[in-house]
């Protein structure tokens, strides 16, 4: 039996929402174009060997990023590979890690260029706090190291930076290990504070080529391409969080 009721409905209106949706027509050109705006070509040299990171996250297009950043490199001849930087994910094993990045479309036929993964790590210092500073083996043998990463808000805190070059240096290049010490000292001076001092460490010591950040749309299209030398990374990752968000 239904019973009668009377309803009063609150006022309603029909809302549209328009959101702003910059777009990079031509990703590989625009990365192009910074790599010659930064001025690379002047600090590769033939035959150096320069290890570009490629980290688990979905980026759009990232096959293709990374195809394009190796191709330059070839093309100014030096010899690029790529190193799985994703700190344990793919069950903290290197054959677990290029199952990752073949799952995002990134293989060796895709980018034009090796892939060589390992768990370990070397140790090139410690911050003022005491974290020990480990970054992957073989990209701290390379000749240089390329910081490939889109640059967001993180899901857990907010800073200055979140998710983005200083990140992939401290979680990513850190590989299982690193992660896990930067994870540890959280506990005590927070995730965003520890990401950054090992980051600025590894910055200081580790052979950093350039980094190359990405900002995608409110619809994961590419929106920004910027390529910074290491010791812009901070000051410029903090402009380009505001912007992505």
């Amino acid at each position: 039996m239904l019973i009668p009721m009377d309803i009063t409905y609150p006022d309603m209106a029909l809302v549209e929402q328009h959101i702003d949706t910059p777009r990079v027509a031509d990703v590989p050109g625009s990365i192009r174009e910074e790599m010659a705006r930064l001025g690379v070509t002047a600090r590769v040299r033939p035959g150096m060997r320069v290890a570009i990171t490629a980290g688990s996250r979905g980026i759009t297009g990232i096959a293709a990023i990374l195809a394009t950043v190796a191709g330059e490199l070839k093309r100014l001849g030096a010899e690029p590979f790529i190193v799985p930087c994703m700190g344990s994910h793919g069950g903290a094993t290197a054959e677990g890690q290029v199952s990752v990045l073949h799952s995002l479309g990134v293989t060796e036929e895709a980018v034009g260029c090796p892939i060589r993964s390992s768990m370990d790590t070397v140790r090139i210092g410690a911050t003022e706090q005491g974290i020990p500073v480990l970054i992957d083996s073989l990209a701290a043998g390379a000749d240089g190291i390329v910081v490939v990463n889109r640059i967001k808000a993180h899901t857990e805190y907010t800073g200055p930076v979140e998710s983005g070059w200083m990140k992939m240096l401290t979680i990513g290049l850190g590989k299982h290990q690193g992660a896990l010490m930067a994870h540890r000292n959280a506990v005590q001076i927070t995730y965003r504070e520890a990401i950054v001092v090992v980051a600025r460490e590894i910055i200081r010591r580790a052979p950093l080529l350039f980094g190359l950040g990405l900002v995608e749309n409110a619809y994961d299209q590419t929106a920004e391409v910027v390529a910074a030398w290491p010791q812009e990374f901070e000051e410029t990752e903090k402009a380009l969080l505001q912007r992505a968000k």
